[in-house]
């Protein structure tokens, strides 16, 4: 069974923005999910905690992540999309992901 993919209001523009080499790694990984599942593993995809988990697109321009969470019926929300600069996921780019979770949850 194939799965499905939803986005965040404004997360797939935020990936389509991205440098061209991290935004084909992101898609590709993407669609990787779709036929196969969320759950990759390292180093496309890692559990962060709080219910989140991080899409891993490492190219030459830089790394770009996705955070996603389950949701039910084989579907992942992607809650937000960014090129990071240092090793650690900046904090109030976690803080931007649990707001959406608990927002997407909740509805």
């Amino acid at each position: 069974m194939k799965w499905t993919i939803q986005f965040y209001a404004g997360v797939e523009r935020d990936i389509l923005s991205m440098p061209p080499k991290i935004q084909a790694r992101m898609i590709r990984l993407l669609e990787m999910i779709e036929m196969h599942g969320a759950n990759l593993g390292e180093p496309h995809t890692k559990p962060i905690g709080a219910g989140l988990f991080e899409i891993r697109a490492k190219a030459k321009e830089g790394i770009g992540r996705g955070i996603f969470c389950y949701m039910d019926n084989q579907a992942v929300t992607v809650l937000h999309a960014f090129v990071k600069k240092d090793q650690k996921i900046p904090k109030k780019e976690l803080k931007l992901a649990l707001d959406r979770l608990r927002e997407v949850k909740q509805s």
